[in-house]
């Protein structure tokens, strides 16, 4: 077992981080914040995002990138999609050349409206294996080495195996993907579908409106995936239907949370000031919008969300205007 390195110490960062410590490797966590990192040393645990779990021995935390980074086998990159790039490009002196880059973020970034892995990859520059981490995890469930089936995806065979097999664990089971591009869209695409369904939740709409609502909204990413060059078939494993039904179902989705909280009539920036971790859904609803005009691609439900956010809808005229639309056959492109 190697050196890896991880970037972010949010709660999925930090999850993955214990992970990989217990089996077997030896792991510096990157934060940002000194005062996080004094206070996980000498706790031996994130109070903020991750309490109940403790630190292996073996996982260093650290505020210099170029320590977590330098002589990593293995580098994961947990930063939220707004961070991803200026933390590369901070790290990518520092970048062994024979590294693994995973990305573990499911979301796009502003204005490029590029996947994560096309930032990696053009901070770094080309030839760097690069392979993305995705499908149903809640992080807390993985630090409580709770039973997860990811997804491992990169058109490097070779990437994949490795990441699959120095993430292995009795818990922890990944399958491997070459459609980077299906596994990333359908990765990020699904926060903005569940903030639709914790609208329904928080309406009381009732198991009949959310189960269309999952149903629909894995067509409607599909659609764009597919326009982008994914495969349909995975959208209906792991990175798409499995990471649709748990964010969309689970309380602890931070995306539903928003969903909930805005059918309960509060305002989108008081929600997310009290939130301590971030919904990558509120970023990507506008960044869905860019791809779907640029692909030719009807996103209903990613424009109704996109509607409340911005304070122009509120939710019961958003939850309408979708049962209004015109009927059609469900094969129906559109």
């Amino acid at each position: 077992m190697g050196t890896v390195g991880v970037l972010g110490a949010g709660s999925w960062g930090t999850a993955l981080g214990v992970h990989l410590a217990r089996v077997g490797h030896d792991v510096r966590l990157w934060a940002r914040d000194p005062a996080l990192v004094n206070d996980m040393r000498e706790r031996r645990a994130n109070a903020i995002y991750l309490e109940d779990v403790t630190l292996p021995e073996t996982l260093t935390v650290t505020d210099d990138i170029r320590d977590a980074v330098a002589g990593s086998d293995l580098l994961v990159s947990a930063i939220p999609s707004r961070g991803c790039r200026a933390v590369i490009q901070a790290a990518a002196p520092h970048v062994a050349p024979d590294a693994t880059l995973v990305s573990a973020t499911k979301g796009l970034e502003t204005g490029t409206w590029l996947r994560m892995s096309e930032v990696i990859a053009q901070e770094l520059g080309p030839g760097r294996p690069v392979v993305v981490l995705s499908g149903p995890s809640f992080a807390s469930e993985v630090a409580q080495q709770l039973p997860t089936a990811v997804l491992a995806a990169s058109s490097n065979a070779r990437a994949t195996e490795f990441v699959q097999a120095e993430f292995r664990a009795p818990y922890f089971r990944l399958y491997g993907s070459d459609d980077v591009v299906g596994v990333e869209v359908g990765a990020a695409l699904k926060n903005i579908i569940a903030i639709a369904a914790g609208v329904v939740e928080g309406l009381g709409l009732g198991h009949n409106a959310l189960a269309a609502l999952i149903t629909r909204g894995l067509a409607e990413v599909t659609r764009l995936a597919c326009a982008m060059g994914g495969r349909r078939e995975t959208l209906a494993g792991l990175s798409g239907l499995g990471d649709l039904v748990l964010t969309c179902t689970g309380h602890l989705s931070r995306n539903r949370h928003v969903g909930v909280e805005l059918a309960r009539g509060r305002q989108l920036p008081a929600i997310l000031a009290s939130m301590k971790m971030v919904a990558e859904g509120v970023t990507t609803t506008t960044a869905a919008l860019a791809l779907g005009a640029q692909h030719g691609v009807e996103l209903p439900i990613a424009t109704q969300m996109a509607e409340v956010l911005a304070g122009r809808s509120d939710v019961r005229t958003a939850v309408e205007a979708l049962m209004v639309r015109r009927q059609r056959p469900e094969a129906e492109t559109g």
